[in-house]
């Protein structure tokens, strides 16, 4: 989880998807991002013996990197990625 009071967000990582909150009404005013796995990484990730469960990409990361971005990183099915997420107001 990470709390941004600037944009007054609440960003929660979960399994393939990376949710943004809003403080002043979370259940009306949220976005989704669907970041899952590649087919490739997930059928690379069952063959080495892993559960299908286990193959997914978790947000294990969430960092604040400046007012319009955030630095996110998951499991990528055990192997790992990151990338930057645009998540600041539009008029920036």
């Amino acid at each position: 989880m990470l709390l941004d009071e600037y944009q007054e967000r609440l960003f929660v990582g979960g399994r393939d998807l990376l949710y943004s909150l809003s403080l002043d009404r979370i259940s009306d005013n949220y976005r989704e991002i669907h970041w899952p796995s590649t087919p490739l990484q997930a059928e690379e990730c069952i063959i080495k013996g892993r559960d299908a469960d286990e193959c997914a990409n978790y947000i294990r990361v969430l960092h604040r990197y400046n007012r319009t971005h955030l630095l996110a990183c998951g499991t990528g099915a055990f192997d790992p990625l990151c990338a930057f997420i645009r998540a600041g107001h539009t008029s920036e």
